[in-house]
């Protein structure tokens, strides 16, 4: 199953300057995973130490926030869209990301 990501800014180095990207999972954590696969490095920037989603990084299914719903749990379906949003926050913007 494949769900359409879209991709910030300051990820897109990453991804080759691509602002949306298509991945394969059941749920979030197995959509990061897959962008990870594809994408080295990216994972490091959406989830800390813990494996829990970075505390400025929101995440989006459908335009709900995946903290209200089940976190990294969150299931996904065909055709959904995730969107990764770095929190608005004094300092620097790469700050959310772990840089």
């Amino acid at each position: 199953m494949s769900v359409t990501v879209r991709i910030p800014t300051p990820l897109r180095k990453i991804t080759g300057e691509q602002d949306v990207v298509d991945a394969g999972g059941d749920d979030l954590a197995a959509i990061i995973a897959d962008l990870e696969g594809n994408f080295p490095g990216i994972k490091d920037r959406l989830v800390d130490e813990e494996g829990e989603i970075r505390r400025f990084v929101n995440v989006f299914v459908n335009g709900e926030d995946v903290r209200f719903l089940a976190g990294l749990g969150t299931a996904v379906s065909e055709g959904d869209e995730i969107s990764i949003v770095p929190a608005v926050a004094g300092g620097s913007p790469l700050a959310a990301y772990g840089r």
